[in-house]
């Protein structure tokens, strides 16, 4: 994998698929997943050295603006980001519960990375869209402290960006609330 992570989110398939190969073309990067994403949305994540990523991320943009949703890049992505996207992640000692959810695809992507990179924490999950009418969420767990100023570093991330929705901070979940995530 590259140094870095960027995605693009459009509200249609039509502008996703035109970007996705305008990105490729840009610069040399590797499409990791390009895919419909609810409702109707289209994401393009991508990998590669930072600067070709850079270069990909702002020519799909100025492609189409007008039906861009939400990008972004990160340089030096934390490593549980990928598990916590395709399930893989093994939690073993589940303590608090944190929760982050997003109007984009995008947005909760940087945030995972922004609370991973704030807080000893462990990324449980990040939902990106799918079934979601467009949102994303993510789960975290950790110590009480670590969770709670991971998801506020996230809510200060993505509130920049207006794409928050809601967070929660569950001191200690029962064991039901657990199994039902895990």
């Amino acid at each position: 994998m590259g140094k870095a992570i960027a995605m693009v989110e459009f509200m249609t398939v039509a502008s996703g698929v035109s970007a996705a190969d305008t990105m490729v073309k840009t610069s040399e990067v590797e499409i990791m997943e390009a895919t419909v994403v609810c409702p109707g949305k289209y994401i393009i994540l991508i990998s590669g050295d930072l600067s070709a990523v850079r270069a990909a991320v702002d020519a799909a943009k100025g492609g189409n603006p007008d039906r861009l949703v939400d990008s972004f890049v990160l340089g030096n992505p934390h490593e549980s980001i990928f598990p916590a996207i395709y399930g893989a992640t093994e939690i073993h000692n589940p303590k608090a519960l944190g929760i982050v959810e997003t109007y984009s695809a995008a947005s909760i992507i940087a945030a995972a990375d922004a609370a991973a990179k704030t807080a000893v924490v462990e990324l449980v999950e990040i939902r990106i869209a799918r079934g979601m009418c467009g949102k994303s969420y993510m789960f975290l767990t950790g110590d009480v402290a670590a969770v709670t100023a991971a998801v506020e570093k996230a809510k200060a991330d993505i509130g920049e960006r207006g794409m928050l929705l809601d967070t929660s901070v569950i001191a200690n979940p029962d064991e039901k609330t657990w199994r039902n995530i895990l």
